[in-house]
């Protein structure tokens, strides 16, 4: 039996749950088609309440979180997969009900996996992981909805996250302007790097939220928190311009109108890079592999398995800027 190291969480006797990395071996894995040897995994919000005993995410303990891997197939049943192909794994069941990659093998239906793209090596991959493959799906869909760098400034909410650090990379890239709204100060010169040309305070954001309109402002927006400050981003669209909906940070509900969708003709994107069709999801890493590839190492920490319980503790306590890439050695 192959011994490996995982992160497990565990339900204590006072209900508190304890993170810590211990020895398994892959008998202990569920069924599936493919065996793979993780090298790679990322940090993401879902696997820090997964990590954290959320039961909207993670129905059963002990279990290892992490919805993201990319490594190596080990053994394979399936002709589609041979051993020793490169893979990426996102979404699906993979880290919330189903052993994640925090830990150095998974295995999964081969319905999950796409071979990883020719130009994109596995740890490119992971920097990106779900943040990055939801910021070019809520991309995507604002082009596709008639967004243009000729349409005006779009807004990134929560933008020194995951997802909106990797939006403002890749709008920057094709030429847009970009508003970075965040609550973190502190941060302006970060996401000037990234290259933000305007830093909007979560405060001015909220402003205005008893109102059912606002001044029109942004061509389009990538929103990564939700709740009422969701409704102000469409409350204050230009004209025709959408907005791509991604997050709850802010919260899962918003007092709405239907004036801004009547009067102004603005649209209400929804993205979902979980339970996306594979054909979808491998079509937009390819994109992320040739036209759309990224420099995203100034936004990257790498850590291994051990830091993992710090960093959720930070991801948790709001503290996460960029992206955290996660080494299975």
């Amino acid at each position: 039996m192959t011994e490996f190291k995982a992160l497990l969480v565990s339900e204590g006797a006072d209900g508190g749950f304890q993170r810590e990395v211990v020895q398994r071996n892959v008998e202990q894995l569920p069924q599936g088609e493919l065996l793979i040897r993780v090298r790679y995994s990322s940090l993401n919000y879902k696997d820090a309440l997964s990590a954290s005993g959320n039961r909207g995410v993670t129905k059963a303990y002990p279990h290892t979180p992490g919805i993201d891997a990319a490594g190596v197939v080990e053994t394979s049943s399936v002709a589609e997969f041979a051993v020793g192909d490169e893979v990426i794994v996102t979404g699906y069941d993979l880290g919330m009900n189903t052993a994640g990659g925090f830990g150095q093998y998974i295995r999964v239906p081969a319905a999950w996996a796409i071979k990883r793209p020719q130009g994109l090596p596995l740890r490119e991959a992971m920097i990106l992981g779900t943040a990055g493959l939801t910021a070019a799906l809520c991309v995507d869909k604002l082009e596709q909805a008639g967004v243009t760098p000729e349409s005006g400034t779009v807004l990134v909410t929560g933008a020194t996250g995951g997802v909106g650090s990797i939006a403002v990379v890749l709008l920057k890239q094709l030429g847009y302007r970009v508003a970075a709204a965040t609550g973190k100060a502190e941060q302006g010169d970060f996401l000037r790097g990234l290259g933000a040309d305007e830093i909007v305070s979560r405060e001015e954001l909220q402003q205005g939220s008893e109102r059912p309109m606002l001044k029109e402002r942004w061509a389009g927006a990538v929103d990564t928190v939700g709740g009422d400050i969701l409704f102000n981003v469409v409350k204050s669209l230009r004209h025709s311009g959408s907005v791509a909906c991604c997050g709850l940070t802010a919260g899962v509900g918003f007092q709405a109108s239907v004036l801004p969708f009547i009067l102004r003709g603005v649209n209400l994107l929804g993205v979902d890079s979980v339970e996306l069709p594979l054909v979808v999801k491998a079509s937009m890493w390819d994109k992320l592999s040739l036209q759309w590839k990224l420099d995203l190492a100034p936004l990257c920490q790498e850590i291994g398995l051990t830091e993992l319980p710090t960093a959720i503790e930070r991801i948790l306590s709001g503290g996460m800027v960029g992206r955290i890439l996660v080494r299975l050695d």
